[in-house]
């Protein structure tokens, strides 16, 4: 049923994201599809810019690229149905962009429970839920 999987995961939090993987890779072995995993790199703010070094967002993105091969390697469906990308900005719009780019059939994400700042300023995953254009699975932590 679903051939185009997305993962998106914080590689500062990789326990946080080993469900959603191990789910998304299960689906894909059981439909012959495919797993995408997508971490997203915040934006440096310009006035931080001053005070990191100048390669800084290059040093980001290779440490993330890193992380990304390594978790599509541990997913153990070849470099064929699986892989990894980086891209920047802000979570959930990139996550829906990463989405729609690739047609993905279901992201599958985890998520914290919600606290009190969730419910009047929402999560990624809810915004994520909300706006995707495809199904969404949220697995909790």
């Amino acid at each position: 049923m679903f051939k185009r999987i997305l993962v998106p995961v914080d590689l500062a939090e990789p326990d946080l994201a080993r469900p959603a993987i191990e789910t998304a890779c299960t689906m894909a072995r059981n439909t012959e599809g495919s797993i995408r995993i997508v971490h997203v790199l915040p934006m440096t703010p310009v006035m931080l810019a001053e005070y990191v070094p100048p390669d800084f967002d290059a040093q980001q993105r290779k440490s993330a690229e890193e992380g990304m091969q390594k978790l599509t390697a541990e997913c153990g469906l070849g470099p064929d149905r699986a892989s990894g990308i980086v891209r920047q900005g802000g979570i959930y719009h990139e996550v829906i962009e990463e989405a729609k780019a690739m047609n993905a059939d279901l992201i599958v994400m985890t998520s914290h429970r919600p606290d009190m700042r969730s419910y009047f300023l929402g999560s990624n995953a809810g915004h994520v839920v909300r706006y995707a254009n495809c199904s969404v699975l949220v697995l909790r932590d």
